[in-house]
């Protein structure tokens, strides 16, 4: 009997997942041609805990830069979880020096102090960081080399707009 009520439930189970697909083809993209992959949007990552203006001007300094890589998260935190995620992400920085911003690069994160905040330096260091990931390197010097390049487009941007 309960064999066969297993098999009973097995295949009821089975039919209502079957259900779920109505199309012959499991394409992503809706085209017939099973080789193209899904468009990646320019702003494919998010922002977190910032407010419209902050995430407005995250955005519009990213674009602005074009890395050749972009994160998947920028988060705003304040600053008792910034120092809490120093220490569980382990980030190293030289004795008496502080910082406002880090990036994991594992999960393509850029952390963002929201006590520390400042809106005239923030494209300066987020260069930086952006730098790491294009690099994916956690090296200091190799974000610096890469992160000359995105300031200044940042810079020949700021002059455009004046």
């Amino acid at each position: 009997m309960k064999v066969v009520a297993g098999t009973v439930l097995f295949f009821l189970g089975f039919v209502q997942i079957s259900w779920g697909q109505t199309k012959g083809s499991t394409n992503v993209t809706g085209t017939g041609d099973s080789e193209t992959a899904p468009a990646v949007q320019t702003n494919s990552y998010v922002v977190f805990g910032a407010t419209a203006q902050q995430e407005a001007l995250v955005r519009s300094q990213i674009q602005t830069m074009q890395p050749a890589v972009l994160p998947l998260r920028v988060v705003f935190v304040p600053h008792w979880k910034y120092v809490d995620n120093t220490r569980v992400f382990r980030l190293h920085v030289p004795t008496g020096y502080t910082s406002a911003l880090f990036t994991h690069l594992p999960s393509r994160t850029i952390f963002i102090d929201a006590d520390r905040y400042f809106d005239e330096t923030l494209g300066y260091w987020l260069a930086h960081e952006l730098g790491h990931l294009v690099t994916n390197s956690a090296k200091e010097q190799d974000a610096e080399n890469a992160a000359r390049e995105f300031r200044k487009r940042l810079e020949g941007s700021l002059k455009t707009q004046r």
